[in-house]
């Protein structure tokens, strides 16, 4: 039950503040957040990619307020691909990017924000990676969908995410899957109205089922966002029915959770991306992250009582 109050809070400012002020704040943001520039971050992916492992990057901030702020997005992507290109990582990390943050709620929002989005895709492309475009709350995901439609038109390995707790999603995944789309699917971590979303977990779990179902069954590329061990063993069964081979879908997992299944997946010669998040702007995502898991909350509340 509290997932909810906690996801109301990442919208709250005080929050905002006290959270940031807290004393142990640093020390578990460092858990989820790999650093707060691309200098900090590029020992991150040289680590993961020599390990074996693939990495997405995000860089963190969504409620922007200015066309000036989501060109500052923009330039903070064409920022990581050149040190991607530098690095020789192209083949091996990609990008999640979150339309909003490139200005999908401003006025003229979707124009903007797709403007912002196609040199970053572009310059993605020549490098020779992609982008994959996250979902956010439900009414930001027809413009969402509609960029990524655009998107593909001149690059077909964009990707885009798809929350299976929404009542849509069947229907999104069965489009995308003919489509021949990249698609990650994840459980959703945004507050939600009953009214759009299930509510209960196990519902949620049977619904994350049913999408992967599609999409492995589908012309696209599925990739699996989960931690949960039995979604992990019943998406490698569908892949198996499927007839899929282990280089035609991939599992993805967050930076600084179940490090040692990014390991061991990879191990077993699955493709293995680390969703790995970085920057100043933290607030959101950490909330989310505190949402989906009572440990993390547990080990958040223990810091922030703990007096240096």
């Amino acid at each position: 039950m509290l997932g909810p109050v906690i996801l109301a809070a990442s919208r709250s400012d005080k929050m905002r503040r006290f959270v940031s002020a807290a004393p142990g704040t640093k020390q578990v943001v460092a858990r989820f957040i790999a650093g707060e520039s691309v200098d900090e971050v590029v020992p991150v992916i040289v680590d993961a990619t020599d390990k074996g492992l693939e990495v997405t990057l995000d860089v963190v901030g969504e409620d922007i307020t200015t066309v000036e702020q989501s060109h500052a997005a923009r330039d903070a992507y064409l920022e990581l691909i050149e040190r991607l290109k530098d690095l020789g990582l192209g083949t091996r990390a990609e990008m999640s990017v979150k339309l909003s943050m490139f200005g999908q709620a401003l006025e003229g929002g979707h124009e903007l924000a797709l403007a912002n989005v196609r040199p970053v895709v572009e310059a993605a492309a020549a490098i020779g990676t992609t982008v994959t475009l996250d979902a956010e709350d439900h009414t930001t995901l027809d413009s969402m969908f509609a960029i990524h439609d655009a998107l593909r038109e001149d690059f077909p390995q964009t990707g885009c995410v798809i929350q299976a707790y929404l009542y849509r999603t069947e229907a999104d995944a069965r489009r995308l899957a003919a489509n021949g789309s990249r698609v990650r699917i994840v459980k959703g971590a945004y507050k939600e109205p009953a009214e759009v979303a299930y509510q209960d977990k196990a519902e949620i779990d049977k619904a994350y089922v049913r999408v992967l179902r599609i999409l492995m069954e589908g012309e696209g590329y599925p990739m699996i966002g989960s931690h949960d061990p039995r979604l992990i063993a019943i998406a490698q069964e569908l892949a198996r029915r499927a007839g899929r081979k282990l280089d035609e879908y991939e599992f993805q997992m967050l930076y600084g959770i179940r490090g040692d299944e990014h390991l061991r997946l990879a191990a077993e010669g699955h493709r293995m991306r680390v969703y790995t998040a970085y920057g100043t702007d933290w607030y959101g995502y950490f909330m989310r992250r505190l949402a989906e898991k009572p440990a993390n909350l547990l080990f958040f509340a223990r810091s922030i009582l703990t007096k240096d």
